[in-house]
């Protein structure tokens, strides 16, 4: 007689869990596999569950038995080898391991793939985390959520990450601000400056702080450098109940070589490429995953998934896609191997792509995925039914390099170069862009952003006003990473805070008054996002006026009301004559203006309204006067 089949229950891994993992599509497998509190009969404990296919056995290993590698043993399930097994009486932040034994007998003591919490650097194990006592009051963001179209509203990103943005000072420990009060401090700051949304950077566990935490080793568990999940939990939850969007830096290009993480995890290549040729960065010392391994695109498309749906994040940043685009990305002849076409495209990661954003961005309508994605790829944030990728958005890295270095530039030597800001524009709608100016500008002695600016004083100041004013202006969503708003004079570290101090001197107020105007003006005025992506949305008036080195241009709403003009002049050179071209015989009402003094210019007193005369300019039949001040902006309203 047949045995019957006994059904498992609803935390046991099943059949169907094999088949669906197998397949690549179980997208809640994070519910399955790692370490989870059950109640088998009376008998409460913990439920551990992990993929080593090719391990001759495994077995739990922790603070309940002592760390005592026979005492619970793992059970094997096929066909995928899944072990599994129930241990009671485990408690939540206990401390475990997996060990496993290797096909060659040798024994090593692995963190978990699927943990949610880990133990505090420079301990290596993983923690018993119960995410179902999370409680959620969220409710109002989550359900606006859901019909949010990054592509008709505002987004203005800061950039930050927890450890170095403000610390406790004079505590033994480093005297980081866990998630809740980080929370309580950047939501005000966030408000007062008017961003609509934080981006933090080094959010999953990584064992080594220099990282930034793009060397991740706990893709499922929030660092236990701020706090717990529950806390991190309450950081998103109070972030959206104060209307701040929450998007998190995401590493699915490569892992860190650590013993006790993914690195030959069951004593062969599981979650990497086995030929080194494709499983590693030489450049990085990272493994890089294999995409073509279902159970591996599987593991990454449910992480992304768990951020957004068990912890609500709104979006993620994808780090370093170009690196999994290319075959040869950061490596020499011999380093690599081409595809079946004999190209350098790898064609497995353009697959995962798809299959990623198609899912989590069906499945979380509102939510954004973000490319950075430093080559010409085509369509990335293109539909992957037209053969896109399927982003919501990309960084723009070329944007970011033209303005950079123009701005470097002493203004002298700037009307030779005067195309590396008009050029973005001839471009700006083949993706959904965001114009960032990231971490990676202000480190490795590339200097702050203030630093970048050439002269001495006020000039530097300026210079920055005027660069921040016409990024505001043009067209994309807008990131900018911390410190940057007051103008930091050091490069960032990941080691220290922010040079709050500088705030005492009023060059920095000065900036940040800027900036934070700027920002206001963004979320306020629709022309400043609504046709991002149209050319409706901008008009130059004057790209060409290199002699001078100043750029005028409109930024144009829906309804054609409330439309913006921007002039900016990026030399010292006062233009007391200046005359701008204008489409429209009306008024224009100046609504900044960086001679103010709480900006640091001198307050000369200038009209408010101005008013359009026939007099051509600029190829346009009506015209005004504006004393253009040295680095002057104006922004007029019409």
């Amino acid at each position: 007689m047949a045995q019957r089949k006994v059904k498992p229950k609803p935390y046991e891994v099943g059949e169907l869990d094999h088949y669906l993992f197998g397949q690549g599509n179980h997208y809640e497998i994070y519910k399955k596999l790692g370490a989870h509190k059950v109640k088998k009969g009376k008998k409460e404990g913990v439920y551990f569950a992990v993929w080593a296919p090719h391990a001759r056995s495994v077995s739990v290993v922790g603070d309940f038995n002592e760390w005592n590698m026979e005492a619970n043993p793992m059970e094997r399930g096929e066909p995928l080898g899944i072990y599994t097994c129930f241990i009671p009486d485990v408690k939540e932040y206990d401390l475990y391991k997996f060990c496993v034994e290797t096909y060659q007998g040798e024994f090593v003591f692995k963190a978990d793939p699927f943990g949610a919490y880990a133990e505090l650097r420079p301990g290596t194990a993983s923690r018993v985390a119960d995410l179902e006592k999370i409680k959620w009051t969220d409710n109002v963001w989550m359900e606006n959520r859901k019909t949010w179209k990054h592509t008709e509203q505002p987004m203005s990103i800061y950039e930050a990450h927890i450890g170095s943005w403000k610390r406790h000072p004079g505590r033994e420990d480093e005297g980081f601000y866990n998630y809740r009060e980080f929370a309580k401090e950047i939501t005000k700051y966030l408000k007062d400056m008017g961003y609509t949304h934080v981006e933090l950077i080094g959010i999953a566990e990584h064992p080594f702080d220099g990282s930034w935490g793009y060397q991740v080793i706990g893709y499922f568990a929030p660092t236990s450098r701020y706090g717990t999940p529950e806390d991190f939990a309450w950081m998103v939850n109070y972030l959206h109940r104060n209307k701040i969007g929450v998007i998190l830096d995401w590493v699915p290009a490569h892992f860190p070589r650590d013993i006790h993480g993914l690195a030959n995890f069951d004593g062969t290549p599981t979650y990497e490429y086995a030929d080194p040729k494709k499983g590693e960065h030489p450049d990085w010392g990272t493994k890089i995953f294999d995409y073509g391994k279902n159970e591996v695109r599987n593991f990454l498309i449910s992480n992304a998934l768990y951020w957004i749906e068990q912890f609500h994040v709104d979006g993620l940043r994808v780090d370093a896609v170009a690196s999994m685009l290319y075959l040869d990305y950061g490596k020499q002849d011999g380093q690599w191997i081409a595809n079946k076409y004999g190209g350098n495209k790898n064609l497995e990661a353009i697959d995962f792509f798809k299959h990623l954003n198609s899912v989590v961005l069906g499945r979380n309508p509102g939510a954004v995925m973000i490319a950075e994605e430093s080559t010409a790829w085509p369509m990335v944030t293109g539909s992957v039914e037209d053969d896109g990728l399927g982003f919501s958005l990309k960084w723009n890295m070329g944007w970011m390099h033209d303005f950079t270095e123009y701005m470097k530039l002493d203004p002298y030597f700037r009307k030779d170069h005067h195309n590396q800001m008009t050029f973005a524009m001839s471009y700006a709608h083949s993706e959904h862009y965001i114009l960032v100016l990231s971490h990676d500008e202000v480190v490795h002695l590339k200097c702050s952003m203030l630093n970048k600016m050439p002269g001495l004083g006020f000039d530097k100041y300026a210079n920055l006003k005027v660069g921040y004013a016409f990024m505001i202006g043009h067209a994309g969503k807008k990131l900018l990473f911390m410190g940057q708003e007051f103008a930091q004079l050091r490069e960032w570290s990941e080691e220290r805070e922010l040079d709050w101090f500088l705030l005492a001197e009023e060059e920095h107020q000065q900036i940040q008054n800027w900036m934070r105007d700027l920002l206001h003006l963004y979320r306020r005025n629709k022309a400043l996002y609504e046709l991002d992506d149209s050319w409706e949305g901008f008009e130059w008036i004057n790209a060409d006026d290199a002699s001078r080195s100043i750029f005028s241009f409109v930024r144009h709403s829906k309804g054609k009301k409330k439309n913006l003009l921007f002039v900016c002049n990026f030399t010292p050179m006062p233009r007391d004559d200046y005359r701008v071209g204008v489409p429209r015989k009306k008024q224009y009402k100046l609504v900044m203006n960086s001679d103010d003094v709480k900006y640091g210019g001198k307050g000369e007193e200038r009209p408010v309204v101005y008013k359009a005369v026939k007099q051509e300019c600029d190829g346009r039949p009506f015209s005004f006067a504006y004393k253009l001040p040295p680095y002057g902006v104006a922004i007029f309203e019409f």
